[in-house]
């Protein structure tokens, strides 16, 4: 296992949980250093047993991980120092101010007064909150609050950032501020970022590589642009001008592909031929005296990968909390 001052390196990871519950089965994964890596998966696939094991918050069962070229399980205390983290549940009081967590933070990171005071000043700037800095955490919004327990995670300037499901119920605004920043870290401060997420989005956005993992297992790596070449192939999907028409539009794009997911309304094949084929649909459409209200092509996602590794969609899936849910809980 090689060594890096600012990576991640996982060779055969399982943590285990009571009942022979294996919320990480074996994985292997490399986080280059200055990149970001997104974990995407549903809930209960692994994602945050992963992160609390790579930030020494769980032991592992067995396996071997490196964080910034330390092994967690037996130099915690290295890893610690070289990291920040960001979890789920922001780690905020309401009751104190912004400043006021800096001089906490700093205090426990062992800054010195003069310079808890200049990073705060720095890093609120950064994040948008001077204004909001002498206000109490508990009249904060949601985006406020994750913007700050971002801020907070950089406060000793960790190499390596950990971003567990840091946009969840954030709106739009809110998201984009934060990808804004995570990107302005990876790209100008050169910070290493592990970040997890159920949104596509967010992954397309961000992330230089993705991991894909289900049930314990990863089954995809690579880029965004590499996974969804794998799957190649664009979906066309029509929406009958009369809903009755639906099944003889089904046979016609039969003829093209086999069926893919479609919305409710409509009737949509993954195109053997690929969007140059786009015209002859419409021609053989046109043919039968099919109309068609709407007509669209669908280029392959994130989602049609997880789809195509699992036989199950990455988003809306049913959630089963068991495996992350035992995260939280001791062993």
């Amino acid at each position: 296992m090689s060594r890096s001052d600012n990576g991640i390196v996982v060779e055969r990871l399982v943590r285990e949980f009571g009942g022979g519950i294996r919320a990480v089965d074996g994985i292997d994964l490399e986080v280059q250093p200055g990149e970001i890596y997104g974990f995407l998966g549903p809930n209960g696939a692994g994602k945050s047993t992963t992160v609390h094991v790579l930030t020494t918050l769980l032991p592992p069962t067995s396996g071997r991980a490196l964080v910034a070229g330390y092994d967690v399980a037996t130099q915690g205390s290295d890893v610690r120092r070289r990291i920040g983290a960001a979890l789920q549940e922001a780690a905020l009081d309401s009751f104190l101010t912004a400043r006021e967590h800096f001089e906490l933070q700093g205090g426990l990171h062992g800054l010195d007064k003069a310079h808890r005071r200049a990073r705060a000043d720095e890093l609120l700037e950064r994040v948008g909150l001077t204004e909001a800095a002498g206000r109490k955490v508990g009249g904060y919004s949601g985006g406020m609050r994750r913007r700050l327990d971002l801020a907070l995670a950089l406060v000793h300037n960790p190499s390596i950032l950990f971003l567990d499901e840091p946009t969840t119920g954030l709106d739009p605004q809110s998201r984009s501020a934060l990808w804004d920043e995570v990107a302005r870290l990876a790209r100008e401060d050169g910070v290493t970022v592990f970040l997890t997420t159920q949104y596509l989005e967010e992954a397309d956005v961000l992330a230089d590589r993705v991991a894909i993992i289900d049930h314990g297992h990863i089954v995809a790596e690579g880029t965004p642009a590499a996974l969804k070449a794998e799957i190649g192939r664009p979906t066309v999907e029509a929406i009958p001008l009369d809903p009755g028409c639906g099944e003889a539009i089904a046979r016609v794009l039969a003829r093209f592909g086999e069926p893919a997911a479609a919305s409710p309304k409509g009737v949509a094949v993954r195109l053997d031929g690929g969007a140059q084929t786009l015209g002859e649909v419409v021609r053989a459409l046109d043919a039968e005296d099919l109309a068609i209200a709407n007509l669209q092509l669908h280029q392959p996602t994130l989602d049609d990968v997880f789809l195509n590794k699992t036989g199950r969609s990455l988003e809306g899936t049913e959630v089963d909390l068991a495996p992350d849910a035992a995260a939280v809980a001791p062993a």
